[in-house]
C-alpha cells in the first residue's frame, strides 16, 4: 500500500487537520486500479458511499470539518471486509440518539474495534481521543467495560497489527503529522480515556 512520499510532505502544512487527513487517505487509497476510494468532509452526517449510481470511486464521508469524524469514518472502512464495503453505509445498523441500555450495549459491542483504531489514528497524527459513547439524549456515556474493551483492542493492534489498509493509513498519518510510532503499547493508558 502506498505510504506518504517526499512529495506530499513538500506540500505546506499549513492546511487545516481534516484537509491534512483528506489528503493522506486519498493518497493511499483513492487509485482507482486499488481501492478507488476517496474521503470527504463536509457532511451533515457520516456515511460510506460505494460506487454506483454514476459516482466511479467509493467515497468515506465525514462530518464537517471534524477530524476526529474523519478519523472515525476511516476507522469503520478499515475494520469493512470487502463485501460490506460494496453496501451502502456498509449495511450496518444505526439506532440514533436515545438508545435504551440494551441497545447502548449492543452499540459498545460494535464500536470496539473501530474506536480502537480511531485512538490509533489520533496518536498518529498527535490528537487526543475521545470515546464516543453517542448517545447524549439518554444520558448514557462510555461505560467503563467499553474503555477497557477499546483500550485492549489497542494493545491487541500493537502486538499483532491491525489489517494492510489501517496499517497504511495509521504510518502515513504518522509521517505526516511528525509523530512517533502509533503501535507503542506504552502510548495507550485507561486513564487517557475520555
Amino acid at each position: 500500500m502506498p505510504v506518504a512520499t517526499a512529495e506530499m510532505a513538500s506540500v505546506p502544512t499549513k492546511l487545516p487537520m481534516a484537509d491534512r487527513i483528506v489528503r493522506v487517505f486519498d493518497h493511499c487509497f483513492s487509485d482507482p486500479n486499488g481501492l478507488n476510494t476517496r474521503l470527504r468532509g463536509g457532511f451533515c452526517e457520516p456515511y460510506y458511499r460505494p460506487r454506483g449510481e454514476g459516482q466511479t470511486y467509493h467515497q468515506v464521508e465525514f462530518t464537517l470539518d471534524y477530524a476526529a469524524s474523519a478519523l472515525h469514518e476511516v476507522a469503520h472502512w478499515c475494520v469493512a471486509g470487502e463485501a460490506r464495503r460494496q453496501l451502502p453505509d456498509y449495511g450496518y445498523w444505526y439506532a440514533p440518539d436515545g438508545r435504551s441500555a440494551d441497545q447502548q450495549a449492543e452499540f459498545e459491542q460494535v464500536e470496539v474495534k473501530p474506536q480502537a483504531l480511531e485512538w490509533i489514528f489520533a496518536r498518529a497524527c498527535g490528537l487526543k481521543f475521545r470515546v464516543s459513547a453517542d448517545n447524549l439524549e439518554n444520558g448514557l456515556g462510555a461505560s467503563d467495560r467499553f474503555k477497557k474493551a477499546i483500550r485492549q483492542q489497542v494493545l491487541d493492534y500493537c502486538d499483532t497489527r491491525p489489517n494492510p489498509r489501517a496499517c497504511a493509513f495509521a504510518e502515513a498519518l504518522m509521517k505526516e503529522f511528525g509523530c512517533p510510532i502509533p503501535f507503542d503499547r506504552g502510548s495507550y493508558q485507561l486513564a487517557d480515556l475520555s
